[in-house]
């Protein structure tokens, strides 16, 4: 089913109304093409120019990320367990994918987006504790505001933050978190001794030289996918990019869309926005960019807008603005 107009909602990877075929087809050659692109780039590493083959095991993995969004959100299967199996492999390396995936689903409450402390994947912070920050800390924010500050600070703090889940996890969340770690660096420890052994890709160049830029070229995608405005459906960006760009984050550019209807698959975003356009430009109140080129350049050294959050009425997100 179709939405006239993107309303802003409380939604779930599994949204109701939204016809799923019975097998996702371009999912599964997705899944093969970066599967298959990722280990073909390893074991010809060896044959390949140093860059050549770093600059495209950043676009693999970076590519693998976004596949893990569409894995979290019930696809290609209806089945959690399988999805999550797809998912497991740490070629990002930084972060286990059970955390990013609890993490995600908690951003999908579309009222709360952009608030600091509730939406995990806000970048904003409250303006009285931004009162309480140092000098540091606050260039730290304004740079995050910068496209470059995103792509080579960006990562650092995201790591810092999700690694901090090693001594809270366990503590908070018992065996679960415990578990989510152990396997995820077993996997990991496994990876990069067989990336090593197989290309003579030691762990820090692994690690460093192309799981960290693949993270930060994928958090490209987020610079300024939401504001920080009263209207909840308005925080929500629709970006006409290109063609790499689009399959690079599959198709999540359009980005109205996906929260709109968050159970449709990556393939199907292109023809609802093409077919509902208007609507979804209506009810996201023409927050509208023109490919990422334009707006990464321009904000480079620039910060995008201010670090400090408005504010809005109510924890439940009401869009009654404090001031």
């Amino acid at each position: 089913m179709k939405p006239t107009v993107p309303p802003p909602r409380t939604t779930h990877p599994a949204t109701p109304g939204v016809h799923r075929p019975g097998t996702e087809w371009p999912t599964w050659c997705l899944i093969l093409a970066i599967y298959g692109g990722w280990v073909a780039l390893i074991l010809q590493y060896r044959h390949l120019p140093p860059l050549v083959g770093d600059v495209a095991l950043v676009l693999v993995v970076a590519w693998f990320m976004s596949l893990q969004h569409e894995l979290l959100h019930g696809h290609p299967t209806r089945h959690a367990g399988l999805n999550r199996l797809l998912g497991l492999a740490p070629f990002a390396a930084w972060y286990p994918y059970d955390i990013y995936r609890d993490s995600h689903i908690a951003h999908h409450r579309d009222a709360l987006l952009t608030t600091p402390g509730i939406d995990p994947e806000s970048n904003y912070v409250e303006a009285a504790r931004w009162q309480q920050l140092g000098r540091a800390t606050r260039f730290l924010h304004w740079a995050m505001r910068t496209s470059a500050g995103r792509f080579l600070l960006g990562p650092a703090l995201t790591i810092v933050t999700v690694w901090v889940d090693i001594v809270r996890g366990p503590r908070q969340r018992g065996w679960p978190a415990l578990r989510t770690w152990v396997e995820h660096l077993a996997l990991l420890a496994l990876l990069l001794w067989w990336v090593q052994a197989e290309a003579g890709i030691a762990p820090p160049h692994y690690l460093f030289g192309i799981a960290y830029p693949a993270l930060g070229l994928a958090m490209m995608r987020s610079f300024y996918e939401h504001r920080p405005v009263g209207e909840p459906g308005h925080r929500i960006v629709i970006n006409e990019a290109g063609l790499f760009w689009r399959l690079l984050y599959l198709n999540n550019n359009l980005h109205s869309v996906h929260h709109a209807v968050p159970g449709l698959p990556w393939y199907r975003i292109p023809a609802l926005w093409r077919a509902e356009r208007a609507q979804f430009l209506a009810g996201n109140g023409q927050f509208h960019w023109q490919g990422y080129g334009g707006l990464l350049w321009r904000h480079l050294f620039t910060p995008i807008d201010s670090p400090v959050h408005p504010g809005f009425g109510s924890a439940e997100g009401r869009d009654t603005p404090t001031r």
